[in-house]
């Protein structure tokens, strides 16, 4: 097996912008982990020992031979590049060459590795000051690499004094491999500290089924996964050899807004090409997606990973290779929108069961309980049958329409089922219209005025304390409490706000009673808007309960035979 780690040529040195500072265990643990991901490891065994300035990551990766180990930690040596042209087509997680030969001079550090195809064995190496192999040796392991980092910041105690406490430190090391294990969800991660089991990530097929796994409070069922091809931006560049590149992919993982929501803006994350990056202009698409979606001062989960043709990102541009410069930024903000919007609809697709009542959720629990029984599951042919149209049955309690579907019932709550669909239309089509007579308003602060005037309502002064308004929205225009709904609208928010405030005003009242032919046309409606899910301060707008679930409590599988209904 020839060697594949070489020292880089001066000219392609000069062009690499210099690397992360490792400055903490948290970093230490994050490099060896992109090398040995970049060697194709499915499996990687993390242990740390804080306390003794001490990491150990061994992987089932590719491995190297014995010329690599010898060379691996000298100066701007790597085998993923190898010229300038290369730098434009970053395909690893690592290129520059120096995280190991940084090691060096932090740390003491050894390798011991084996190729794949290796039938010798493995070797062994220590490393001194500046990369330089100190003792080589055979070593007895299985194929892949282990390497050892001690005494960290020895050299260095002020660095070390410096940082946080033990824990603080720890948690950034779980976070990091949290992190990266998201952009790489088929590799088995077991994480160890002062040689006692700290976590495992077990292997999964897609994002969304590992995701739960990190973040304990969702369940599968209050995620929504999507994975679209993409066509790459129109302007985009051929590559060295004059053929357009490989078409890129979006990968989308958000918590569904009437199930699942933070407090903080701290769970979405953006990945490009296998590494969590630092975006504020997709991170901000994303919190437009979900904008009108949520309760007030509650963020989304969302998970966004778009693999894209090396050739529109600039990964050297910067240091941290976490900040990243994308070509084409603005096509790939709209990718993402057109994204969120499909992963928020209703459809066949997507529909999960949903228990949103702890009174409900323990029933159907306390039924599993005691079953002791499995219901069959329709085959996947009949699970990507086309929704039929929701049908509606009853209303209880002249609230909630009770809606038939083919995998069992819903109940949706009609005012804020109706609030989505005018906010909606008001959206799309604010329309102001002249009134005569105008409405008077009386005793109205200058703030109130210009927040009336903000929202292109024609106000003027009618005299001492009172105000004509001589156009309102369209959708007041027939109620009989306009005044009142203008007077809400003075007291502040943007447009959108008010578009909030009339739809709510507008929809139609709990405790109304409505035929089912009104009760059809508002499913048939509410179905047809972009965000179905919650209404626009962010409530849940329909609560299922599928057939699977009414099998599950009432037993049916229980007694068998058509004698007794089944």
């Amino acid at each position: 097996m020839s060697s594949t780690i070489q020292a880089l040529p001066t000219e392609v040195v000069y062009l690499i912008t210099a690397g992360e500072v490792i400055d903490s265990l948290a970093s230490v643990v994050r490099e060896l982990i992109e090398n040995s991901l970049d060697a194709g490891a499915t499996r990687i065994v993390i242990s740390v020992w804080a306390q003794q300035w001490r990491v150990r990551v061994a992987d089932n990766g590719c491995g190297m031979n014995l010329d690599d180990l010898q060379q691996a930690a000298s100066a701007h040596s790597t085998s993923k590049i190898r010229s300038c042209a290369d730098l434009w087509q970053i395909n690893s997680l690592g290129f520059r060459g120096e995280a190991l030969h940084s090691l060096t001079t932090l740390a003491d550090l050894e390798i011991l590795s084996r190729p794949a195809n290796s039938s010798s064995g493995g070797f062994k190496v220590v490393y001194g000051y500046g990369g330089e192999p100190v003792v080589v040796e055979a070593a007895a392991i299985a194929p892949g690499t282990i390497v050892t980092i001690s005494n960290l910041f020895g050299n260095c105690s002020t660095r070390r004094q410096g940082l946080p406490t033990t824990a603080i430190q720890m948690k950034a090391v779980q976070a990091s491999i949290y992190q990266i294990a998201l952009c790489h969800p088929h590799v088995t991660w077991q994480v160890c500290q002062n040689d006692r089991e700290w976590f495992t990530l077990s292997p999964a097929a897609t994002t969304g089924k590992l995701l739960p796994q990190i973040l304990h409070q969702v369940k599968q069922g209050d995620l929504q996964e999507l994975k679209l091809e993409l066509p790459n931006p129109p302007n985009s560049c051929k590559d060295a050899i004059n053929r357009v590149s490989t078409n890129s992919s979006l990968s989308l993982v958000i918590g569904l807004p009437d199930r699942c929501h933070r407090r903080r803006p701290d769970w979405v994350r953006v990945a490009i090409n296998g590494r969590m990056v630092k975006s504020p202009e997709l991170e901000q698409t994303i919190f437009t997606g979900f904008h009108r979606t949520l309760p007030r001062d509650r963020y989304p989960i969302c998970f966004l990973h778009l693999y894209i043709s090396p050739d529109q990102i600039n990964w050297n541009r910067n240091p941290a290779k976490t900040e990243i410069y994308l070509n084409e930024l603005s096509y790939w903000q709209e990718q993402i929108s057109s994204a969120i919007e499909q992963a928020l609809r209703i459809d066949s697709v997507n529909i999960k069961e949903a228990v949103h009542t702890t009174r409900v959720s323990k029933l159907i629990k306390a039924a599993e309980e005691k079953g002791g029984y499995h219901v069959n599951r329709p085959n996947s042919e009949e699970e990507n049958k086309p929704l039929n149209s929701l049908k509606a049955v009853a209303q209880v309690s002249n609230t909630y329409i009770v809606v038939e579907h083919e995998n069992g019932m819903w109940l949706v709550e009609q005012h804020i089922a109706h609030e989505r669909v005018l906010y909606e239309q008001l959206c799309d089509n604010w329309q102001l219209i002249p009134v005569e007579p105008a409405i008077i308003l009386y005793q109205l602060s200058p703030a109130q005025v210009s927040q009336l005037q903000r929202i292109n309502l024609d106000i003027e002064s009618f005299g001492e304390q009172l105000w004509a308004v001589r156009n309102i929205p369209a959708m007041l225009q027939q109620r009989d409490d306009c005044a009142e709904a203008i007077l809400e609208l003075s007291w502040g928010g943007d447009l959108q706000t008010a578009q909030v405030a009339v739809a709510c005003r507008s929809a139609i009242r709990n405790g109304t009673p409505l035929t089912l032919p009104e009760m059809q046309t508002l499913l048939d409606d509410w179905q047809r808007t972009r965000n179905p899910r919650t209404c626009p301060h962010g409530r849940p707008i329909y609560l299922s309960l599928e057939e699977s679930a009414l099998a599950r409590f009432f037993r049916r599988n229980w007694v068998i035979g058509k004698s007794h209904g089944i």
